[in-house]
């Protein structure tokens, strides 16, 4: 059963619209799932992860995403839901996607303000909650012999691999903030403070050189 239903754009990551709530789900249930599906999205469009297509597996069900023209359907389904019905659903979201201005895409600014394709999603899933109707045995049988050449991975690796790299760039910033000479405060002060007396001083020790030189040419 198709259970979180996300469309956004992957420029920056924002969700532009979700499904509508399943009844029979327990919220805290959902939103754990929604923040996964929203982390996931994020790293699509930090490039950590494949702009194209891509299952990632999680306890008993696996996100599957598919990336268009700079927007991003991601699905969340039980891991027994067929996979090639799992992306033909999100095909259909693209379809009905495209037909809209695109140019609402871009003004958007808040997270979920495109309510107009929350009913989309809703009519499109309906479609897909039966896996035995007519029409998705029809999309399951055919080119029965391709398999879906897709990767799949862990989510527990993906968010594991994002804390090793903010990690990371925290060492880095930390390293980049203590090391250099000239980056501690007091050593500023100081130099703010003796630069133009020193600069004075030479200038004073360059002139009084150049005088004596004269004085010694003119004797």
């Amino acid at each position: 059963m198709v259970k979180v239903t996300i469309i956004g754009r992957v420029s920056d990551g924002m969700p532009l619209a979700q499904g509508q709530r399943l009844h029979e789900e327990n919220n805290d249930v959902l939103t754990t799932y929604k923040k996964q599906a929203e982390f996931i999205l994020k790293e699509i469009s930090l490039q950590a992860l494949p702009s194209s297509k891509m299952t990632i597996l999680v306890d008993h069900h696996c996100f599957n995403y598919m990336v268009e023209n700079g927007i991003c359907y991601l699905t969340l389904c039980e891991s027994s839901y067929p996979r090639k019905l799992a992306f033909h659903y999100l095909q259909d979201l693209q379809q009905e996607f495209e037909r809209l201005d695109s140019s609402l895409v871009d003004r958007i600014t808040k997270p979920y303000t495109f309510i107009k394709l929350d009913t989309i999603i809703g009519n499109i899933r309906k479609q897909y909650v039966d896996t035995r109707t007519q029409a998705n045995l029809s999309k399951l049988n055919a080119h029965r012999q391709k398999e879906l050449e897709i990767a799949a991975e862990e989510l527990s690796l993906i968010t594991e691999r994002r804390r090793r790299v903010e990690m990371m760039e925290r060492k880095m910033e930390a390293h980049i903030s203590t090391s250099p000479v000239w980056q501690s405060k007091r050593l500023e002060i100081i130099a703010l403070k003796w630069t133009p007396i020193t600069i004075l001083i030479v200038v004073a020790s360059v002139l009084l050189w150049t005088g004596l030189i004269l004085q010694d040419d003119f004797r």
